[in-house]
């Protein structure tokens, strides 16, 4: 399995450690890199703050990238976490 890198774009904090995720619609989990869980907390973060009403065009702008960064470097925990 390859070390992924931090996107440029991204400016979360990076975990040191990794940990198992569930969806909490399905029930399913999927273990994360640190990486791979700063990044999808930074979705759930942001999808959250969308869900009250905040839209700040580079919040959105850098939501995108991580969905697609997620689906690029992780399809199958993309597929169970995010999809």
């Amino acid at each position: 399995m390859k070390e992924l890198k931090t996107p440029k774009w991204f400016n979360g904090t990076v975990y040191t450690e990794g940990d198992t995720v569930t969806n909490p619609f399905s029930g399913e989990a999927y273990e994360l890199t640190a990486l791979e869980l700063s990044i999808y907390d930074f979705i759930m973060g942001a999808q959250m703050t969308f869900e009250m009403g905040m839209r700040d065009p580079k919040m959105l702008n850098d939501f995108d990238k991580a969905l697609r960064w997620f689906s690029k470097n992780n399809i199958k925990a993309y597929m169970v976490l995010l999809d």
